[in-house]
């Protein structure tokens, strides 16, 4: 588990990965970070009563450099990634491990299971769990078990993952689906199950979605310009959606002024993209987050587009390279 700056979340991580029923041995590795809100004190408190937990500096504080520096200081053939923000279930690496096993794949991974707890987290989690927030792959919103392009967070041979050079410490978001890229182009195995699902929480403001997201879209960009054959048409929708809108806005405010100036508006009809993917936002509101109440709704209103546009303009930035310093954004 890479760490920095999750003294919010890290200690309830750390105790779902203590609790596991797993009956074999096995050690706790934490890479932490140079962090400043109080996360390595908490940490060494923990370390201290349980020597399951084990703890090796991070200091370059990325998230692949943290998870590179605790794989090559473990000293097992199993590797199960975790992160700060995610809780286990207690059957969580005895069923990874059996499922590794029965399949003889290189990396197990199921479903990350988005739970909020204020209204914002929740509108965000119901996001996360659609397919008109993120594009519904099935380690968002489930699906049938068998092979995968990338699954969350993920149980690894560690044979394996040295073979293919472990994480790339370049790329600091969407490190998981470039190392499950190589190890399918080794002749690897990725596997997906729904039977493992880890409790993930939300970021907890739009300020910090947005970030995420932006980050997000950013790599997503760069890895899809780097590996043109590897990606799907789905991280396209995204980009031409926010193209669209922002052509049709642009359209219509000319149609304004063709209206002011006396001739035919008939540029307004470009008001309909705009007002097309507000019609899809409202409706997506109605049917997915309604069961969360109404502060939920008001917050899917916002919590929808910000994903999209955020996610969008950074994929757009990422692939045309318009970014001056792209290691600097990191999600956080």
């Amino acid at each position: 588990m890479p760490v920095l700056n999750e003294v919010t979340h890290v200690r309830a991580a750390v105790v779902s990965l203590l609790q596991q029923d797993y009956t074999g041995p096995f050690e706790v590795t934490l890479a932490l970070g140079p962090s400043i809100d109080g996360t390595t004190e908490l940490v060494e408190e923990m370390a201290a009563v349980d020597s399951r937990i084990r703890i090796v500096p991070n200091e370059v504080g990325s998230t692949p450099a943290g998870l590179n520096t605790a794989i090559r200081a473990s000293k097992y053939a199993v590797v199960i990634r975790v992160d700060a923000h995610s809780v286990l279930p207690p059957d969580y690496a005895r069923l990874a491990v059996e499922t590794l096993e029965r399949t003889a794949a290189d990396n197990v991974g199921g479903i990350m299971d988005a739970r909020g707890v204020s209204p914002f987290e929740k509108a965000v989690a119901r996001a996360y769990g659609t397919r008109i927030g993120l594009g519904g792959t099935p380690h968002h919103v489930g699906g049938k078990e068998g092979t995968a392009e990338t699954v969350y967070l993920g149980c690894f041979r560690t044979e394996s993952i040295l073979a293919v050079g472990l994480f790339d410490e370049g790329v600091k978001r969407g490190q998981d689906w470039d190392l499950n890229r190589r190890l399918r182009e080794a002749g690897g195995t990725v596997w997906f199950t729904p039977r493992l699902r880890v409790l993930y929480r939300p970021r907890p403001s739009l300020a910090k979605l947005g970030r995420q997201m932006l980050s997000t879209g950013l790599w997503r960009g760069e890895l899809a310009r780097r590996y043109p054959a590897a990606n799907g048409i789905r991280y396209f929708i995204p980009p031409v959606m926010v193209l669209g809108v922002t052509v049709g806005v642009l359209l219509g405010l000319a149609g304004v002024g063709q209206a002011l100036w006396g001739t035919t508006p008939w540029l307004l009809i470009g008001f309909l993209l705009p007002a097309g993917y507000l019609a899809i936002v409202v409706g997506a509101t109605i049917v997915v987050a309604r069961p969360d109440g109404f502060r939920a709704v008001l917050n899917f209103l916002v919590v929808l587009p910000c994903i999209h546009f955020c996610w969008g303009i950074g994929f757009v930035l990422g692939f045309l390279k318009l970014t001056s310093n792209i290691t600097a954004h990191t999600g956080r």
